[in-house]
């Protein structure tokens, strides 16, 4: 039913991930059953199939970027809504079970990105430790609970989940990285506006028309509309072609960004609505909401609509 908050997530895995840590910030899914799928592709698809109420993938990360994957697996098939995002502060440990020294280690299991953003640590504290490539930070906390390797760099739900103890903690090489989550449900009303909002959208541009992006763009600026992110993903049908993956400022009931909608929909080959949803709110209070411009505030168009209804009805009061 339209409105029932969701019981059934499904994220990507396996457990004792940074997917899992930051899909249990949720409180429903914290009360709801939480299982792992193998890949962001099984996720979505569960959703589709009515297997799961929502699923919590990985959209971007501010040193890897975009997760690829998820962009392309959210415009294939069926339409699917983001309704939430969460992002979460990427800081990987270095766990081992208990009684490990840290000059005993000389294995160590990675996700080759944990290792790449823990690079300078490794070099600066273990030198001659060999790095093992494995699937997952849940795999090398895995492997490190089970002797396997000496020690893990993985997440901290991974070393409590494994009961490993911490042999060095925030070591990543860019102490601020975060990863950006998305919560994904099947279409139904958005979550109601809160005036701090984004909205995501996949638009395809007429590749024959001259200054097709640019009139995208335009269509957003002239409403004071702010693109907060805009990435391209190729669409397979050949060389050239691409899909804009943009989030924007606003909420689909807000009347500026309806209006730039609509402008979309006439000046695009097609438009893919993804969801508008609630900003993440961070615990500090560094970032503030930015007003809208001067004339493009709901109440601007709201006395805008209602002059023209005054002049087409033929009142010049």
């Amino acid at each position: 039913m339209p409105g029932t908050p969701p019981t059934r997530f499904v994220y990507l895995g396996p457990e004792g991930t940074f997917a899992e840590q930051a899909l249990r910030t949720i409180p429903a899914a914290e009360h709801g059953t939480r299982t792992p799928a193998r890949s962001v592709g099984e996720a979505l698809d569960g959703i589709r199939a009515g297997d799961a109420d929502a699923a919590l993938v990985p959209l971007e990360n501010s040193i890897g970027g975009a997760v690829g994957v998820t962009l392309d697996e959210m415009v294939e098939g069926e339409p699917l809504v983001i309704t939430r995002e969460v992002i979460l502060p990427v800081e990987f440990v270095l766990a081992a079970r208990t009684g490990t020294a840290l000059s005993a280690v000389r294995s160590i299991a990675a996700h080759p990105q944990a290792s790449t953003q823990c690079r300078g640590w490794l070099r600066d504290h273990l030198p001659d430790a060999v790095v093992v490539d494995v699937l997952s930070n849940g795999a090398a906390a895995a492997g490190a609970g089970s002797g396997e390797y000496d020690a893990a760099i993985c997440a901290p739900i991974g070393a409590v989940r494994h009961r490993l103890a911490l042999l060095a903690d925030k070591i990543a090489d860019h102490p601020d990285a975060v990863t950006r989550f998305v919560l994904v449900s099947r279409p139904g009303p958005p979550p109601p506006p809160t005036g701090d909002d984004l909205t995501s959208l996949a638009v395809y541009i007429a590749h024959d028309r001259v200054g097709a992006l640019l009139s995208v763009l335009m269509e957003l600026a002239v409403r004071g509309v702010n693109l907060t992110r805009i990435e391209s993903r190729p669409t397979g049908e050949a060389l050239g072609r691409y899909v804009f993956f943009l989030d924007c400022t606003g909420h689909v009931a807000d009347v500026r960004l309806g209006e730039a909608l609509q402008g979309l929909r006439r000046v695009c080959a097609d438009v893919r609505f993804l969801g508008s949803y609630p900003r993440h709110r961070w615990a500090e209070a560094g970032e503030r909401r930015v007003a809208a411009p001067a004339g493009l505030a709901d109440v601007d168009y709201a006395d805008s609509t209602a002059w023209l209804a005054r002049l087409r009805a033929g009142e010049m009061s």
